[in-house]
């Protein structure tokens, strides 16, 4: 059993802490307010950034002391949002919210996974008719470990999990949510994930 901080109370955060619960961790979810989340992060050793990715570097820079030596898994994108409130651009083209975060965060050790899919796969990647990826980007390769078990309770396989590598890996992980609007738009709000195929 872990004891997990999910930052965020939204469709993402909430399906993950029910998930992991169901899985036997211990599970605090916290909102945006920084009281709250700073009583969560201090708390678990591992904590999942599930806050909208626009917002996420100024509201974790203010968790520097609580984040020191912990796991971030980062599941978030940072985009502007087009008039339909589907993305629409990157906010750090270049580099990615993780990296970002890692910089800001130099103590605290970033894992960026589960960011290339709809929400519910996060949890049930067998429902998909194909088998999907979740990828992980960081450069601790302990954390990365920890993260695999934490993915293994999800329902991941580990034949479904890629390491890329380091943090600038999630560059490419974090554009892949510009596939989202278009899908979307084509196939309705059904579960769907970027998946590599061999």
């Amino acid at each position: 059993m872990t004891t997990i901080a999910v930052l965020g109370k939204g469709r993402v955060g909430g399906n993950l802490a029910r998930a992991l619960t169901r899985a036997g961790h211990e599970v605090t979810v916290a909102d945006r307010t920084p009281g709250a989340a700073a009583d969560a992060a201090r708390a678990a050793p591992v904590v999942i950034n599930a806050t909208p990715g626009a917002g996420s570097i100024e509201r974790l820079s203010a968790l520097r002391a609580e984040l020191r030596g912990k796991i971030l898994v980062d599941v978030s994108n940072a985009t502007v949002d087009g008039p339909d409130g589907l993305p629409a651009r990157l906010i750090h083209p270049g580099s990615s919210l993780a990296e970002q975060l890692q910089e800001a965060l130099p103590e605290t050790r970033v894992v960026k996974t589960l960011n290339t899919m709809l929400f519910p796969v996060m949890t049930a990647p067998a429902s998909l008719t194909q088998s999907p990826t979740a990828f992980l980007s960081g450069q601790d390769p302990e954390a990365k470990q920890t993260v695999r078990e934490l993915l293994a309770d999800l329902g991941w396989r580990q034949e479904w999990v890629t390491d890329l590598g380091g943090i600038e890996t999630a560059r490419a992980t974090e554009a892949a949510v510009l596939f989202v609007p278009h899908v979307m738009r084509s196939s309705g709000f059904a579960p769907f994930a970027v998946s590599i195929t061999r």
